[in-house]
């Protein structure tokens, strides 16, 4: 009787121990991934910063016109052409 007793709490010592590994080994795993990751978000952060300040080099008004009037060679219209139409017209 004693004999398996023990035996019983032998498998389940192992049993414990092994799952004891398993959880630290994912721990460690789900660790570097986690770092992986963060390092990813920094370099996609760095990116999206660089792309705005483009965007927004593109876009200045001074540019999009210089480039209206030169290579698409827009003029603006004569002031007899230009109507303002107020909010309430919508």
């Amino acid at each position: 009787m004693m004999v398996r007793l023990n035996l019983l709490l032998l498998a389940v010592l192992i049993v414990c121990a092994l799952s004891l590994v398993t959880s630290r080994h994912q721990a460690r795993k789900f660790f570097v991934d986690l770092e992986r990751e963060q390092v990813l978000t920094r370099g996609y952060e760095i990116e999206y910063g660089q792309l705005l300040l483009e965007q927004s080099t593109w876009a200045m008004p001074a540019r999009v016109e210089k480039i209206a009037r030169e290579q698409l060679r827009l003029q603006l219209p004569h002031s007899g052409r230009i109507e303002i139409i107020g909010e309430a017209a919508r």
